[in-house]
């Protein structure tokens, strides 16, 4: 750990030279993790729009399937109806469910995806206000001798 009153010197192209302060490296760490944070923060909207999009190619099938569907006899009575339990896969298992039922847990589970990717684009974007804060002050301060650009891939 570094003391509060410990300096680092730089010496600015320029031949000026920049003294880093604990505050100057603090900021320099937390533009690090919050960098390496939007970078998780990406990849989970990623994850979360491949669920929804599986979520809603689900439903598309389900829908499908209750238009091929034929009426059939339902079990001591005179009327005709679906009779039709859906597998549907919770985790490692799979349970039995109507296709109304079906559709339910798949709208439910739709809006719980699209309120949290919501919620993830907006923690993203806060987070890119702090990065573009601390990276004018940053530069302000350090010119050139600083890189905080993000590495193509």
């Amino acid at each position: 750990m570094v003391p509060k009153d410990m300096s680092f010197e730089f010496e600015r192209i320029g031949g000026e030279d920049t003294n880093i302060t604990f505050e100057d490296q603090q900021q320099i760490n937390t533009f690090a993790r919050k960098s390496a944070r939007i970078q998780e923060l990406k990849d989970e909207i990623e994850q979360k729009k491949k669920e929804l999009q599986n979520l809603e190619d689900a439903g598309d099938e389900l829908m499908m399937l209750d238009d091929d569907t034929t009426p059939i006899p339902y079990p001591f009575s005179n009327f005709y109806h679906i009779y039709l339990l859906l597998q549907f896969k919770i985790g490692e298992i799979f349970i039995h469910l109507s296709s109304e039922e079906t559709q339910e847990y798949l709208e439910n589970a739709k809006s719980k995806i699209q309120d949290e990717i919501k919620s993830l684009e907006s923690n993203t974007a806060e987070v890119k206000q702090l990065l573009a804060d601390l990276k004018v002050k940053l530069y302000a301060k350090f010119g050139n001798n600083i890189n905080l650009e993000a590495e193509e891939e």
